[in-house]
């Protein structure tokens, strides 16, 4: 059956692509995923378990978004649209970089773990809590440049904004593109402040991640002298919450390194659509 065609006194034109009808499977699908990711990031305090969870889950929305930019109602159909493919374009870079410094941190990382276990079986738990500080935190260049591209992606999605309330033709799809987005910055930034050390300003601010691993409870009386015995078993315990904490950050690297595949089969598919 032919399409009715706009009257007179219609406020608008009729695109010629449609997102998918609300009952579409696949636009579910994709509501589902972003529902759930909203839900996780809005959460107060992240663990290692919640920051794995969260970037699952977000594979699986950037996989439900790969199949809807392979469906032919994803073309854009004017200038304004190919603008929009154009900025999601940009986007995908600027995410790029961000989560190729984000990977290299998290290797700097481990090795800094390693260099801490070295130091706490050799020169015992107070030497390790010393040397903690100096060892554990961000190059400084890196995290220079993780907020760099935090402020991009804002200023990007502000100018998104401005653009939708000037009441500018949008690509289909850039909704979702710029929730997932936002999405992903969000937990992005959650793993940041997971890693991330503060430079301690006396002995009660010592709430870091590496801290947290090291400190251990005084069962002791005040004034009463530790024993060898529990000295090595502090020792050992130290190891062993540095090993769980090294086994966190190579989950948290293996959910980076499968966002950034993700990432970069969008980015293929946004060109192919402007090549189209």
């Amino acid at each position: 059956m032919a399409g009715c065609p706009a009257t007179p006194n219609q406020p608008y034109h009729v695109r010629s692509i449609s997102m998918p009808s609300r009952d579409h499977p696949l636009k579910l699908r994709v509501e589902e995923e972003m529902q759930k990711l909203k839900s996780l990031v809005a959460q107060s305090c992240f663990s290692a378990q919640t920051i794995c969870e969260g970037l699952r889950a977000l594979g699986g929305l950037y996989e439900c978004i790969e199949e809807l930019l392979h469906l032919p109602m994803s073309k854009y159909s004017n200038i304004q649209e190919k603008e929009s493919v154009e900025v999601e374009l940009d986007g995908s870079v600027r995410l790029l970089d961000l989560l190729g410094i984000m990977r290299d941190c998290m290797m700097t990382t481990k090795d800094q773990i390693r260099t801490l276990e070295i130091a706490l079986r050799r020169q015992g738990v107070t030497v390790a809590e010393s040397k903690m500080y100096t060892h554990i935190r961000f190059d400084k260049k890196a995290e220079k440049g993780i907020k760099s591209i935090f402020k991009l992606l804002k200023q990007m999605d502000d100018k998104y904004v401005i653009c939708c309330t000037n009441g500018k033709d949008s690509w289909m799809v850039t909704e979702i593109l710029r929730e997932a987005r936002a999405i992903t910055i969000s937990l992005l930034q959650s793993i940041f402040k997971f890693l991330s050390m503060p430079t301690p300003k006396g002995k009660a601010s010592r709430w870091s991640l590496i801290s947290k691993a090291l400190q251990k409870r005084k069962v002791a009386c005040e004034g009463e002298q530790e024993e060898v015995d529990d000295n090595e078993g502090k020792i050992q315990r130290g190891q062993n919450q540095l090993r769980t904490l090294q086994n966190s950050i190579e989950d948290i690297e293996t959910g980076l390194e499968c966002l950034f595949r993700r990432l970069i089969k969008n980015r293929v598919s946004l060109l192919n659509i402007l090549s189209l």
